[in-house]
């Protein structure tokens, strides 16, 4: 990465893109056309446990998503963005027990991208081995853990796992941290049903306006700010189950979803 980007601008930059891909295909038509049952509170609105992660895991990973989004003037960082929590949820399910994974090998560790993931691990053993070998790394060199370092040996540490510097018996030192920091974009800015992006501040912090798809009239407007208050599917759904019983159509959706927005 350049020295004169910062790396708050780097992952907004990153951003523009995984925002658009984290909303689910299909989640609006889904949710304007499917009949609405008594409302189920939204994952955020839900006290926050970690349900995979041990305490000291915990403590790694809130550390680490500080460091690769650090908060600054443009707004908060990884750990009040809830990311470490999204990292949590997300190795809790499907992601976490590779369900969605080829895993019967051969694998290549020096395959290209395009051979896909080249791991026997799940996603769950990688994080679990990960964490261990770096605290390991980190007390043998620093004294302490790698949430207890300062921030400027966190960032030498995340470095070396990023440039393969640091070598483990257990798992690829890269290829952790190459899922960490993946894990770590996503949870900034998918959907805050998913546990991450608290307040929206990663959407706020691009200009993303959320999962209403009630924009495209605005789509060809070049160089014309577009501001509005992102929405969330749980906002989506709040204001559909406020205004209506039974089934919605997607003209009433797009009605609520302009609304909200401040689209008229």
């Amino acid at each position: 990465m350049p020295d004169h980007v910062s790396r708050k601008d780097f992952v907004a930059l990153v951003g523009t893109v995984v925002a658009a891909e984290t909303i689910p295909a299909g989640s609006a038509t889904e949710a304007a056309t499917a009949k609405h049952p008594a409302p189920v509170p939204s994952l955020t609105s839900n006290p926050e446990a970690y349900t995979f992660l041990t305490e000291p895991e915990s403590a790694f990973v809130e550390a680490a998503v500080e460091r690769l989004i650090p908060a600054d003037e443009l707004g908060p960082g990884g750990r009040e963005a809830g990311v470490a929590f999204y990292i949590d949820q997300q190795l809790s399910g499907q992601f976490g027990y590779a369900a969605k994974m080829y895993r019967q090998g051969p694998w290549q560790a020096d395959a290209t991208p395009d051979f896909g993931y080249q791991l026997p691990l799940t996603p769950q053993q990688v994080y679990r081995l990960g964490i261990a070998a770096t605290n390991a790394y980190c007390e043998k060199t620093y004294g302490k853990t790698f949430d207890k370092l300062s921030g400027a040996h966190q960032d030498d540490v995340l470095t070396a796992l990023d440039g393969a510097k640091l070598s483990f018996d257990t798992v690829p030192a890269k290829t952790f941290f190459e899922m960490l920091y993946g894990n770590t974009v996503e949870g900034f800015f998918a959907d805050p049903l998913y546990g991450g992006n608290r307040d929206k501040v990663g959407w706020k912090l691009i200009g993303f306006p959320g999962a209403a798809a009630a924009y495209y009239p605005f789509v060809e407007k070049h160089n014309v700010p577009y501001k509005v208050q992102p929405q969330s599917i749980a906002d989506l759904q709040h204001a559909e189950q406020m205004a209506m019983e039974g089934s919605a159509d997607m003209d009433t959706h797009i009605a609520l979803a302009k609304k909200a927005l401040g689209v008229h």
